[in-house]
């Protein structure tokens, strides 16, 4: 008896896998489907493949050329990796520009968010006022933000009338190497109002039970904000971190328009970050082979970095549903 029950159970599963195996006809009404998903998703695979993986593709195969778009390229390898990596002194100045800039600017720009939302998120009289006014700033076009600092850190503008008020003598914020950074760092802290209306919304949606408990257990202000507030908010701290992290290593518009008299490396290549860089290779120089080498490259730090950054995320990053 057992043994008939056994060999009924095992040609059942034999039975179920033919079944999986075959394709499954879709029906008249599936078929339409398919057809009108396929048809409202076309724009924007043309749009993926022509603007975005086919120059993506032709990008990988001209670093491997020396191009000038007017000659026939001519295919030398990894010579223009080598060339960035071992013999470009520019190229790693950049690079180390580009570092500071991403590795300073990212955190600042988190705990400035981080400080505004927690303050925004108080009960108090105007507060929708603070929020619009916080968030205004990120509505500005870019080119209008950095042409308005250009303008605020020249050496007679008001950021240095300012200081002088004090008896500071102001820097030369963009013509002095050791301050050319720094203005790029602050400008970049115009623009953390994006990050503030994430994290207060993810603010706004933490239970107020958990408050009320450590409220009750005798927990402070501070003790609630590291206990309560931080874990929850962990998830939007780290989207913004990996954002902003990309967005920092592709810096562009800021340096090309805050560069004084056109020179975009600023004095002594100070100013000078990798997409400048590139940028200056491809258009200026008609290096497009060395350009893409650059842009490849780039990419690959910044897949590395976002690497890192998901690996250790799991340390600290805290979701709901997740349980450890």
């Amino acid at each position: 008896m057992s043994s008939n029950i056994v060999g009924d159970a095992l040609g059942a599963a034999r039975s179920a896998r033919r079944t999986g195996r075959r394709r499954t006809k879709l029906s008249r009404r599936g078929k339409k489907e398919a057809f009108y998903f396929w048809l409202f998703i076309s724009p924007w695979l043309i749009g993926f493949v022509g603007f975005l993986l086919g120059p993506m593709i032709a990008s990988v195969y001209i670093s491997l050329t020396e191009w000038d778009s007017f000659t026939e390229p001519q295919f030398v390898g990894l010579a223009n990796y080598t060339q960035a990596l071992t013999e470009d002194p520019i190229f790693w100045k950049v690079l180390g520009n580009t570092f500071f800039y991403a590795l300073i600017s990212v955190p600042l720009s988190l705990v400035i968010g981080v400080w505004l939302a927690n303050l925004l998120n108080k009960r108090v009289r105007g507060r929708k006022i603070f929020r619009t006014l916080i968030y205004l700033p990120t509505l500005v076009p870019l080119v209008a933000t950095a042409m308005v600092f250009k303008m605020i850190l020249a050496p007679s503008g008001p950021l240095n009338d300012l200081l002088g008020w004090f008896g500071i003598q102001g820097p030369q914020w963009l013509l002095d190497p050791n301050w050319i950074k720094p203005a790029l760092i602050v400008l970049s802290m115009w623009g953390a109002g994006a990050a503030t209306v994430l994290l207060l919304s993810a603010m706004n949606g933490i239970p107020r039970e958990l408050y009320e408990a450590a409220e009750i257990d005798g927990a402070s202000s501070w003790r609630q904000f590291w206990a309560v507030t931080f874990p929850q908010i962990t998830p939007i701290i780290f989207f913004n971190l990996i954002m902003g992290l990309i967005g920092a290593f592709q810096i562009f518009s800021q340096v090309y328009i805050l560069a004084p008299g056109g020179n975009v490396g600023g004095p002594d290549n100070a100013s000078q970050m990798m997409v400048t860089l590139l940028f200056d290779q491809a258009f200026s120089f008609y290096h497009f082979g060395y350009a893409s080498a650059i842009a490849w490259l780039l990419f690959v730090i910044i897949m590395l970095f976002t690497l890192i950054a998901f690996r250790t995320a799991r340390k600290w990053v805290f979701y709901e549903s997740e349980v450890r």
